[in-house]
């Protein structure tokens, strides 16, 4: 009879430590925090998705309504709040919602804003199982008065 040594079996609890499956997780979807990375604040490290799920890009939300007007000009929290209200419109028209989301590009003018941009965020997201991120400081973005941009890939079963 075959034994497996106990340097695997601790192995194998270390690479699985952090391993997260959402009991209300898309189907398969898995979430990811591994041993060896720090605890992450609001975001998850890895986001695992099955073969064959239906994969949404979308392109990065900015705080336009839909006629086409800033909202909030120079207001950082009232140009979150459009910008994932804009994300969560095109998930509903996809067939999806903030559920299925696994992955978020935050573009943000100023780091200073970063509580408004997670209360923004955090009343869509499911904060236990947050999506995987990314946050970024940049100089400008393509419209005058933008503070913010965020991009969301979703993926549906």
């Amino acid at each position: 009879m075959f034994r497996r040594p106990a340097c695997c079996l601790a192995l194998a609890a270390v690479l699985f430590a952090g391993f997260v499956q959402a009991a209300d997780a898309p189907a398969g979807v898995r979430f990811l925090d591994p041993a060896g990375l720090s605890k992450p604040t609001g975001y998850t490290h890895v986001v695992a998705v099955p073969a064959g799920a239906r994969t949404l890009y979308l392109s990065g939300q900015i705080a336009l309504d839909a006629k086409g007007n800033l909202v909030g000009a120079g207001d950082f929290a009232a140009q979150a709040e459009q910008v994932f209200a804009n994300i969560d419109t095109a998930l509903k028209a996809s067939g999806a919602s903030f559920h299925n989301v696994v992955k978020l590009n935050m573009y943000v003018t100023d780091m200073s804003q970063l509580k408004a941009l997670r209360a923004a965020r955090d009343k869509y997201i499911d904060t236990l199982h947050p999506p995987a991120s990314t946050l970024v400081e940049v100089s400008r973005l393509a419209r005058d008065g933008l503070l913010l941009e965020v991009e969301a890939t979703a993926v549906v079963p």
